[in-house]
């Protein structure tokens, strides 16, 4: 029989090593477009075909995990992320059409849905069925902790490897993610979750489409979390591909390109710190809805003063806050949502958590990036702060319901 401590460190080692397998290009993604011979509008049309691509696969792939299974969804995420990962380096090793970058890219954000929803409904359901009583948000802590350890390891080793050749850090992924399949093939088995086929495979898949709805949109705390979404992700998604230009300008040399990688030890740091401060944040507050309203002040603060200051090490120190904040902030989101659940209908509520966060940052990125050509970075940053505070009304609304489900241990 599988134990919770099983199910927390399968949890935590796929977690590890998808992240890993991820963060091996984010820094070197661009280069390799251009590379590629694209220019610099085809590789910006290439990665909206991704987050596209991960708006529209969301939901099927959330019905997927609910109806098939969470563990036969993963192993599909995983076969799919890497068949579209080898074939971006076919399309760069022939520098591919501009066509076929769009479809490869919006593969690739198919092989992240069949992983968004499924993971965590798999965790909370096998937990539930162990009799676990630990804290979900000190799990997804140490969750945050431990990707962002890989993320770090994989950006800086991602860049470090490019320096033999732009597809040697591909040529990982797609390895790295062959291990992934391995790992959760060996000890990824859906426990405390069973799927109901008794009214066929689509009959089940309205079903649960009908049922996810209820427990969806018209489930008004979940619906107001998922608001909250397309204005915080949005925002956060532009905020994470604009800093390092931002800084780059900020530091007036341009040949600084130690800056790239400043940027994303950051990110990685603060998904460390804010992921081991997620246990401590809810203490002084009897509610969940009220540390995620405070704390989407902080982050809609942090970037106001990035975008107003002149000086390098004040905006760096902003944007530390303002990542470490969205870091702890995370976990206590995830547990108050999954609270707010039924188990039939997890995975499927979570992908279309999941799709209202990207549609934010199709609507936004483009956005937010015409300021920043039109005035400036840091135009940009404050309107980006003005915008993600628009998440808090949100939040606002739910504390005032009171529910149990939101109420705190402190």
């Amino acid at each position: 029989m599988t134990t919770a401590p099983a199910v927390r460190r399968t949890y935590l080692t796929l977690t590890l090593v998808q992240t890993l397998a991820s963060s091996l290009i984010f820094g070197i993604n661009t280069l390799f477009l251009l590379d590629a011979g694209l220019s610099n509008t085809g590789a910006f049309v290439a990665n909206a075909a991704f987050t596209a691509g991960m708006v529209i696969f969301e939901i099927p792939t959330g019905v997927v995990a609910d109806v098939v299974g969470r563990r036969a969804s993963y192993l599909w995420g995983t076969v799919t992320l890497g068949a579209s990962t080898a074939l971006y380096l076919w399309l760069w090793a022939i520098s591919g059409p501009l066509w076929a970058w769009v479809i490869v890219s919006a593969l690739l954000g198919l092989g992240y849905t069949f992983f968004s929803g499924a993971t965590e409904a798999w965790l909370v359901d096998a937990l539930a069925a162990t009799e676990d009583e630990s804290d979900l948000e000190a799990i997804f802590g140490r969750a945050a902790v431990v990707g962002g350890a890989a993320m770090l390891v994989g950006s800086v080793g991602g860049g470090a490897l490019a320096q033999l050749g732009l597809g040697v850090p591909y040529v990982l992924r797609s390895i790295l993610l062959l291990v992934t399949f391995v790992l959760a093939w060996r000890w990824m088995h859906d426990i405390g979750f069973e799927p109901q086929r008794s009214s066929g495979i689509r009959g089940e898949v309205r079903r649960i489409a009908s049922a996810s709805v209820e427990q969806g949109l018209r489930n008004r705390p979940v619906r107001l979390i998922m608001l909250s979404a397309p204005f915080s992700f949005g925002v956060g998604m532009w905020a994470f591909y604009a800093f390092q230009p931002h800084l780059l300008d900020l530091y007036g040399d341009p040949n600084a390109a130690w800056i790239a990688g400043t940027a994303a030890a950051v990110f990685a740091g603060a998904r460390m710190v804010g992921g081991y401060l997620a246990t401590f944040t809810t203490r002084g507050f009897s509610n969940r809805s009220s540390v995620l309203a405070v704390a989407i002040a902080v982050q809609a603060g942090g970037l106001v003063v990035v975008g107003l200051t002149g000086e390098f090490w004040i905006a760096l120190g902003a944007l530390v806050l303002t990542s470490v904040s969205m870091a702890a902030a995370q976990p206590i989101r995830q547990t108050l949502l999954n609270s707010l659940i039924a188990s039939e209908q997890r995975a499927t509520v979570l992908s279309f958590d999941g799709l209202m966060a990207s549609a934010g940052g199709v609507v936004v990125q483009p956005a937010l990036g015409r300021a920043a050509d039109v005035w400036s970075y840091g135009t940009a940053y404050v309107a980006g702060g003005v915008v993600y505070a628009l998440s808090a009304p949100f939040l606002v609304g739910l504390r005032q319901m009171d529910l149990v489900e939101d109420r705190t241990a402190s």
